[in-house]
């Protein structure tokens, strides 16, 4: 999963853009980068590391210009190379500047066209440059000298008609503008708005809501599936359907990890999908075991602090904050290799003794996924002198890889695979285990937006929406995924690139 943002503006925007690569940090902690554009001139920094690491005064100095994009990224496949930290460049045609968030599922296949037939170079294995190179060849392909927005949706609708999978982007073109589009199922989010200065309107495309709000943007609307838009340089907006055959399938792991609880996605408000789900997840524990001995709910820090408020109180029980989080140890789900993952865990929480020693306690996380995090929590919490420790999971169990952009672990690594919650419950270690239904976790986020018939959920059921991914193509997955090609890669890092293109 990755974080894009980018703004037309009044005035030198790189500020704007550091800000709001800060708000949308959770998305990506691997590298970040940012791309201004001054006249003809695009002036770059990326590099490896959060934010606040990446970017220097002496970089913000550098990066001048009234329009730019920015990227966070997560490595896929263990890689966290500086090569591909976002976003890439193309000088032809125009100058392009892409940042990205999503997979293409039918990259390989591209990547040969691109090759063979588009005569185009690629220089890394990212699924991200292969989508630049797309959109450059099908906009160079138009020949026009002055390119305008139906170039640039003519392009996009190209774009749509190659590539399968789920993908957001924000495109920079040197001198025109900012572009930004989302794939036809409408899988990853993006959302655009606006804000007065004295000097006029400027405006933002970003991932999530919240970049905006934060920046005091006026949220319009989301894109919709298969929608592009492009803000010239003189601020002038346009819009365009450019899929076929759009239809509205967004990724409900959006609404259960990823994003923040204050972002509004489809018009679904994540932080009350997230208190539905913790009601929802209280209802199965009162069916499931109605004189249940619960003393205590417990969140897993942080995003499913939500949905466990909404649980103790459904459930009439205390709600306590036992668990203390070391900020500054990224997301273990993410980490290459298990030893790595382990081991960070321990540093990353500590238990408050006093809430634990002598009590059933029910933890909540808003996943699980390998097992790796919640099987040391619960031997941290016995460890704390917890009589009991139940676990409730306000997701389903995750038990498919996911192909559309959140890099999990192929099937195998999943706890969930092939097993049944007792069989999970005894491996993690719990008394009990309790998994939100998907109907439930569904209706959570579709009560929200009743007009959303259906979410992308192949996590859960291992059924992909854009009809391509097989086997092998999940044989592949789980060669790039395993945990021997990740620890291969874990010590992989590289200076960051600052340059004016």
């Amino acid at each position: 999963m990755c974080g894009i943002v980018g703004i037309v503006g009044k005035s030198n925007v790189s500020g704007a853009l550091y800000d709001a690569l800060t708000v949308l940090q959770h998305r990506g902690q691997d590298s970040a980068g940012i791309v201004t554009c001054d006249g003809g001139l695009l002036h770059q920094h990326k590099a490896n590391g959060l934010v606040r690491d990446v970017f220097r005064t002496r970089h913000m100095e550098e990066l001048v210009g009234t329009m730019g994009i920015g990227h966070v990224r997560y490595p896929t496949a263990g890689s966290s190379s500086a090569n591909l930290a976002q976003p890439f460049y193309v000088n032809t045609p125009y100058g392009i500047s892409l940042a990205h968030n999503g997979n293409l599922t039918n990259s390989e296949r591209l990547s040969e066209e691109l090759y063979r037939s588009d005569l185009r170079h690629l220089n890394t294995d990212s699924d991200s440059e292969v989508l630049l190179n797309i959109f450059a060849h099908e906009l160079q392909s138009l020949g026009k000298l002055t390119p305008d927005e139906h170039d640039m949706f003519a392009a996009v609708k190209a774009v749509h008609r190659r590539c399968l999978g789920g993908y957001a982007v924000c495109a920079l073109i040197a001198e025109y503008g900012l572009l930004g589009f989302r794939d036809p199922l409408g899988i990853r989010p993006v959302v655009y708005g606006e804000r007065d200065t004295p000097q006029g309107k400027e405006y933002m495309i970003a991932s999530e809501s919240a970049a905006l709000s934060v920046l005091g943007f006026r949220l319009i609307r989301d894109l919709l599936p298969g929608e592009a838009i492009f803000i010239d340089s003189q601020g002038r907006v346009s819009t365009c359907q450019c899929a076929e055959k759009p239809r509205l399938v967004p990724c409900i792991f959006e609404h259960v990890y990823f994003a923040r609880p204050d972002s509004i996605m489809d018009g679904v408000s994540v932080y009350k999908a997230r208190l539905r789900q913790g009601e929802r997840l209280a209802e199965k524990v009162k069916r499931l075991r109605p004189k249940h001995d619960i003393d205590v709910v417990i969140p897993i820090p942080d995003t499913s602090r939500v949905a466990a408020q909404a649980m103790a109180q459904s459930l009439g029980v205390k709600f306590r904050e036992g668990l203390m989080k070391n900020r500054y140890i990224g997301r273990t789900f993410i980490m290459p290799g298990q030893k790595m993952r382990a081991r960070s865990v321990r540093r990353k929480l500590n238990a408050i003794e006093l809430e634990f020693r002598g009590k059933n306690v029910m933890l909540v996380d808003d996943s699980i996924v390998r097992g790796t995090t919640c099987g040391q929590i619960i031997e941290m919490a016995r460890e704390a002198g917890a009589k009991k420790v139940f676990f409730a999971s306000a997701a389903p169990p995750v038990r498919y890889p996911n192909v559309y952009g959140i890099d999990m672990p192929s099937a195998e690594e999943l706890i969930a695979h092939n097993r049944t919650p007792d069989e999970i419950a005894e491996l993690i270690g719990a008394d009990w285990l309790v998994y939100q239904d998907i109907a439930d976790l569904t209706a959570s986020s579709s009560e929200g937006n009743p007009s959303i018939e259906e979410f992308e959920d192949s996590v859960f059921d291992g059924e992909y929406i854009t009809g391509d991914v097989d086997q092998q193509y999940l044989d592949r997955i789980h060669e790039l995924r395993n945990d021997a090609n990740l620890s291969k890669h874990a010590s992989t890092h590289e200076n960051g690139d600052s340059s004016v293109m």
